[in-house]
């Protein structure tokens, strides 16, 4: 009977612990990858548990930024993007969703700054080769600003056709594809029941919810220093993008720096300016923003911001001096 008891005791027990396992959530960690897609580093960071596949959910995040790239590549001559090149100044165009969407958002940004962002620069972009640091010459930079004009991009909203009015016009994306990869790598993550992740590509990063209990330490780079930040950003829940004169760029005979942000207006690099990040929502708009600002220069950047809802910047001007928005100025004390 003595022996029964104990039996029975012990059972007991082993019932208890097996129910508290049960009811204990699975362990959980940070997972991190990288790849390189959009002709850029991705790095992702996310917190699951044991019921989430981290990889196989890395790899969904990565495979949108692949599939973005055969959409609105400049680079490759099979993408979406380079067919509506070709076809687009002869008649309206059938796009995918996505093409439309990221165009209707460059022609609201183009509004926004009057003509400062514009992606029909690539009729002056494309004769730049920063690899080789090689630069149009004036001439050529004139004939192609007879090609700038993002009004000259006529989207249908019923049909979801692009034509351009002028044959030969170019658009080039390089300044907010990122940004909407960046927003749809999130969806990815937010369908798999991720609550905490940094996506970045490039200069453009989406934080999604905080780091567990504590906020996101982003840095915005020295633009002069290959290691140094700036400024440190405690953030959460906020997509963050920095536009600089630092990514691709070329020093000339005269010794002046020629980078890949060029004004509409001129078709040259844009000076004044050595890098501007914007905080915002959503990657997509952020990503336009950090152009138009770039373009636009201090002053009139941070004039159009303040009259943006749930938009920040900060902006360092080619004397390192930082300006910023009222919303990340501190109060007084």
């Amino acid at each position: 009977m003595t022996y029964s008891r104990s039996t029975e005791s012990l059972s007991v027990v082993l019932m208890a612990l097996l129910a508290l396992l049960v009811a204990l959530p699975a362990s959980a960690e940070w997972h991190r990858y990288s790849d390189t897609a959009m002709t850029t580093p991705v790095e992702l960071e996310f917190w699951a548990d044991e019921s989430v596949t981290a990889d196989v959910v890395a790899r969904e995040v990565f495979d949108v930024f692949h599939r973005v790239d055969i959409q609105m590549s400049r680079y490759r001559a099979d993408s979406e993007l380079s067919a509506l090149n070709r076809e687009a100044g002869k008649g309206p165009v059938n796009v995918s969703d996505g093409l439309f969407k990221v165009l209707q958002k460059a022609r609201e940004v183009s509004e926004l700054s009057e003509g400062a962002f514009d992606v029909t620069f690539g009729s002056v972009g494309y004769l730049y080769d920063f690899r080789a640091g090689k630069q149009p010459t004036d001439e050529q930079v004139a004939t192609g600003l007879t090609r700038v004009n993002f009004r000259d991009v006529v989207l249908d909203v019923s049909g979801q056709t692009v034509a351009f009015r002028q044959p030969g016009m170019l658009v080039d994306l390089g300044g907010i594809a990122k940004g909407y990869a960046v927003d749809l790598g999130i969806e990815v993550l937010e369908a798999h029941g991720i609550r905490h992740a940094r996506l970045s590509a490039g200069g453009d990063m989406r934080l999604l919810g905080d780091k567990r209990g504590r906020p996101w330490y982003v840095g915005i780079r020295d633009p002069r220093s290959g290691n140094d930040n700036a400024v440190v950003l405690p953030l959460a829940d906020v997509a963050v993008s920095t536009s600089g004169d630092y990514e691709r760029f070329f020093v000339d005979d005269a010794g002046e720096r020629v980078h890949h942000i060029l004004s509409p207006s001129t078709g040259r690099s844009v000076k004044g300016v050595q890098s501007v990040t914007i905080i915002g929502d959503d990657a997509l708009t952020t990503d336009g923003l950090s152009t138009a600002v770039f373009v636009l220069g201090p002053e009139k950047g941070l004039k159009m911001v303040e009259r943006l809802p749930a938009i920040e910047v900060v902006v360092i001007d080619d004397k390192r001096m930082m300006h910023v928005s009222e919303g990340l100025v501190p109060p007084e004390p």
